[in-house]
């Protein structure tokens, strides 16, 4: 009996000490579950949250990523938050510009239409050599090889004024577009892990901004003054020299504080207002041709949407008229990257039209 009593104690022990640790490891599980539930409702939190470096505006009070790990941060490219127009308004700018990037070079060597040109060439080279004549060959091309638009237009404007212009620096301008939106969009992103990658994705941000500055110039300028390259040199320096300074002055990590709001956007400001510069110099030597009449409007109003969007950024309108009324959407730096992007587009507007209308130039230096 005592030895049965033995052994049933034991085994009531066992089991007890079973149903202990099966509760142990229920209870653990709720607690791992209540913290995730926590950790997951305080993943973003309100302004008053928010260390020192993260507080930039104080009229956008909620919605807020702390210190999150990179792998979250990731994530929250698809979540909401009050970066998400931030990061999507440039990224979409972005896209859009490394189709027009994509459509150039898909223009500018097409396959099809110089087979067909080469094989137009050998066709047409008796006929011109009997017949001596540059009409014959311009009017038997359509009928021949209507396929080929672009050496169509080639011929048919025109024919010798028709000049074929380097497109380096129409790629630069879209190669700094793109990078200045995904390095803004990248900085939205990840600026919020740490206070080392906070100063370090906004220092490079700006470095963005005042690169694509720079190779906004570069197009227009090239084109305009390829028959002046003396003025061409100097405003291709002094637009360089004027970024770098601007870019070197801006990476002080004291500006990176939101109290200096207003420096930073009058440095961008005065940047691109070197270019009423060379604006001024084309009215005065081109002004009278149309198309350059045209590209000097869109340049007008490229300058305006930048202005406009600076002018919000500094203000901090509408959020200040309503603290916590546009804290997801319609801030004061999400109207400013889409006028940023639209203005990037005016510009893009100018320089098609610029290059237009060089190729219609008798040849000069280039």
């Amino acid at each position: 009996m005592k030895r049965r009593g033995g052994r049933g104690g034991q085994s009531m022990t066992v089991m007890a000490a079973g149903v202990d640790a099966d509760h142990r490891v229920d209870l653990a599980a709720k607690v791992k579950k209540m913290k995730n539930r926590v950790k997951f409702e305080r993943r973003l939190v309100k302004y008053e949250a928010l260390p020192d470096y993260l507080q930039d505006n104080e009229f956008i009070r909620d919605y807020y990523r702390c210190e999150w790990p990179l792998k979250d941060l990731v994530l929250s490219v698809f979540s909401l938050h009050n970066e998400t127009l931030n990061i999507w308004t440039h990224l979409g700018g972005a896209m859009i510009f490394v189709a027009l990037t994509v459509m150039s070079l898909t223009e500018k060597a097409s396959l099809e239409n110089l087979l067909v040109a080469s094989n137009f060439l050998r066709w047409e080279a008796t006929s011109v050599k009997h017949n001596n004549s540059a009409a014959a060959f311009r009017e038997s091309y359509p009928r021949k090889f209507p396929e080929s638009s672009i050496l169509y237009n080639v011929i048919n404007n025109n024919g010798a004024n028709s000049v074929m212009i380097p497109t380096w620096p129409w790629f630069i301008f879209l190669g700094g577009a793109t990078c200045c939106l995904v390095v803004s969009s990248v900085s939205h992103l990840f600026a919020c892990h740490s206070r080392r990658c906070s100063l370090l994705f906004w220092r490079l941000d700006h470095s963005g901004i005042s690169l694509m500055i720079t190779t906004s110039f570069i197009a227009p300028t090239y084109y305009i003054f390829s028959c002046h390259p003396v003025w061409r040199l100097f405003y291709f320096t002094s637009i360089t020299v004027l970024a770098t300074l601007a870019a070197i002055t801006l990476l002080s990590p004291a500006l990176s504080s939101g109290r200096f709001r207003s420096f930073k956007a009058t440095i961008f400001v005065t940047l691109g207002l070197f270019g009423i510069v060379p604006a001024v110099h084309t009215a005065l030597l081109y002004g009278h041709h149309r198309q350059v009449a045209v590209a000097l409007g869109c340049e007008i109003a490229m300058g305006v949407l930048y202005a406009v969007g600076a002018g919000f950024y500094v203000a901090r309108i509408p959020e200040r008229l309503r603290p916590g009324g546009f804290d997801l959407v319609g801030s004061s730096h999400q109207i400013f990257h889409v006028f940023v992007v639209a203005a990037a587009l005016a510009h893009c507007v100018a320089t098609l039209v610029v290059m237009d209308w060089r190729r219609g130039l008798p040849l000069c230096s280039l």
